[in-house]
């Protein structure tokens, strides 16, 4: 499976390189991760719970970063064990474009797996895949991106769903 797409996020480069390097960002915007420890110089570790159609496992894994040039691309490549639900290995090309105030995110992805969740078919895991993609990048899009003019109008007006964007971006202004 391969996926490509991109992502405008309210926050300068150098933030939102910092957030891909995080392990606490990650681990609040990977879907069902359960923990995330390690480094981007030695790689993470991480405990992912997924329940991909009638399959439900909890995937131990880790996580590399090669080809890095800081701040503008990487490539994260990982491989978890779901024990007898089988495994899923893939990687993603990342590239940062500044433009103006705001970073565009640009990813390609590509996903495998195999054991009884290969047995589900391409249809169920293609669609699977392409869901965790998008829950991480609006995750990391809104855990990192500083609030548009309407979501601070929509806090001040006691909207708590928005109090939560852009969290990182306060942690380290």
């Amino acid at each position: 499976m391969n996926l490509s797409d991109s992502r405008e996020i309210n926050a300068d480069v150098a933030t939102v390189w910092a957030a891909l390097l995080d392990p606490e960002v990650l681990k609040a915007c990977v879907p069902g991760c359960q923990e995330m420890a390690g480094s981007p110089e030695e790689g993470f570790e991480a405990t992912v719970v997924q329940k991909v159609g009638p399959v439900k496992a909890t995937f131990k894994g880790a996580v590399q970063m090669t080809d890095v040039v800081a701040p503008t691309s990487m490539t994260i490549s990982g491989e978890g064990k779901g024990g007898a639900a089988g495994f899923a290995k893939g990687g993603a090309d990342v590239r940062l474009e500044a433009q103006g105030d705001m970073t565009v995110l640009h990813y390609d992805v590509e996903a495998k797996v195999g054991g009884k969740l290969a047995q589900l078919g391409s249809r169920i895991i293609d669609g699977f895949a392409k869901k965790m993609a998008d829950q991480f990048f609006n995750n990391f899009q809104d855990a990192v991106g500083a609030p548009t003019a309407d979501e601070e109008d929509a806090v001040a007006g006691g909207n708590d769903d928005t109090k939560k964007k852009g969290w990182f971006k306060r942690l380290v202004s």
